[in-house]
């Protein structure tokens, strides 16, 4: 199997004989508001093409509608009738974009050979995290390949070790990026802290690192999270921490 970094939460799989995305996020550098009143958004471009990107996708997941993880961009360039999935919360405002094959994982499904299994996430502490509404993680199997916890865009708490130890995945991908909104409110997402604390919880595992420097709210870094790693004890056989465009073979 093989998965791709594209930018931010956006990767494609080659899993399973399946080619899919997660969140697809297509803007050009510089179209969108900022969130941190840093930089307009992405910070980066893309490393591919949209047309390399879609290439030989057959289905998309997305987590939720935030303008970094389903943009209007990406609305329009996937095409209408590539199956969908989504969490339940999000089923009608994407009908409302016209797809035409959209699925609403209430809980596990199976797509081909692929088995789908929702985890959840919050999305920030208090009552930021109220306002960032639902979120949704990914449980990926199939048969012959190791097991996926994709986690989205979630802090590190409680529900998420059971959802660890009830799966074992071999592959957790996080959204390690630290993002906030300012320096004095708390992480919407996983920090280095958190992303360190999830290794030492989960040692049999590989920990990929993505969410990272591509937006202005960010406040994390690749070399950041690596030289924490580092005198964490956390070897770079465990958490690998990809670059946009990169793709992990294994």
């Amino acid at each position: 199997m093989k998965i791709q970094l594209i930018r931010n939460a956006t990767l494609k799989f080659y899993y399973g004989g399946n080619t899919f995305l997660i969140d697809p996020y297509f803007a050009s550098k510089h179209s969108q508001r900022s969130f941190a009143g840093k930089s307009p958004n992405p910070t980066v471009e893309l490393p591919v093409s949209v047309e390399d990107i879609l290439s030989g996708v057959e289905m998309v997941l997305v987590s939720h509608l935030h303008p970094d993880h389903f943009d209007e961009t990406a609305q329009l360039a996937l095409p209408k009738e590539l199956p969908l999935f989504c969490h339940p919360t999000h089923l009608n405002t994407i009908l409302g974009m016209n797809f035409t094959r959209i699925t609403s994982v209430e809980d596990q499904l199976y797509w081909r050979n692929l088995e789908i299994i929702r985890t959840p996430g919050e999305h920030g502490v208090g009552e930021i995290g109220q306002r960032m509404g639902d979120v949704a993680g990914f449980i990926l199997k199939a048969a012959g390949e190791p097991t996926i916890y994709w986690m989205g865009d979630t802090i590190w708490y409680s529900k998420l070790e059971e959802v660890i130890e009830t799966h074992k995945p071999h592959i957790i991908i996080t959204h390690s990026g630290g993002n906030r909104f300012s320096d004095d409110t708390p992480a919407i997402v996983m920090d280095k802290e958190q992303t360190i604390d999830l290794c030492k919880f989960a040692p049999d595992s590989i920990v990929i690192a993505t969410h990272l420097e591509a937006l202005d709210h960010g406040s994390v870094t690749r070399d950041e999270l690596q030289v924490y790693a580092e005198k964490q004890g956390v070897p770079a056989s465990q958490l690998r921490i990809p670059a946009d465009g990169e793709l992990l073979e294994f």
